[in-house]
C-alpha cells in the first residue's frame, strides 16, 4: 500500500494569498472543515465534520501544528478514528508553497497510511484532497473578482 498522498497544484496567485487559505480558520472552514486552527507551532486543534461510519471515522480529526514557516511550509499531525478514543489513522499533513513566475506551486504530502485498515480512508482522502485544493482555487478566484462561491 502507498503510505502517502501527494498532490501538486499551480495557483496563479501569490504565496501570501494561498497561505491565507491554509492558515486562516474561517477560510479553512470554507474548503475543508470547521476547525479551531491557529498558525502557532504546538497548537492543538480539531477539524470537525459529519461522521462517516463506512470509513471508521467519527467526524473529529485531532491535530497539532508541527512546523510553520510563513508563506513557505505548514505541517500538522492528523489523527482520527471510529470514536471512543480509538485512533486508527495517525498521519501528518505537509503543505509546501513554492513561488513561481505568475503564481505559486502548492505541494501536499499526507503521509502515514501504512496500515491495511487505512486503505479505505487513504482512497477517500486522496480524492478528497484533490477536490479541496480545487475549492481553494475557486475561493481565491471568487475573492479576487468580488464574488462569493458557497
Amino acid at each position: 500500500m502507498t503510505p502517502s498522498i501527494n498532490h501538486q497544484f499551480f495557483f496563479p496567485h501569490s504565496p501570501e494569498e494561498v497561505w491565507e487559505y491554509l492558515t486562516n480558520a474561517e477560510l479553512m472552514e470554507l474548503w475543508l472543515m470547521k476547525n479551531d486552527f491557529q498558525p502557532v507551532k504546538g497548537h492543538d486543534f480539531q477539524f470537525r465534520t459529519k461522521s462517516i461510519p463506512s470509513l471508521d471515522f467519527d467526524g473529529i480529526v485531532y491535530c497539532r501544528v508541527l512546523e510553520i514557516i510563513p508563506f513557505k511550509k505548514l505541517s500538522y499531525s492528523w489523527k482520527c478514528g471510529p470514536g471512543n478514543g480509538r485512533i486508527t489513522v495517525d498521519s501528518v499533513v505537509v503543505w509546501t508553497l513554492l513561488p513561481k513566475d505568475m503564481g505559486t506551486e502548492l505541494f501536499l504530502e499526507h503521509s502515514g497510511f501504512s496500515k491495511m485498515e487505512n486503505l479505505n480512508m487513504y482512497t477517500a482522502m486522496n480524492n478528497g484532497w484533490l477536490q479541496n485544493i480545487q475549492k481553494i482555487a475557486e475561493r481565491i478566484k471568487a475573492a479576487k473578482h468580488g464574488t462569493t462561491n458557497t
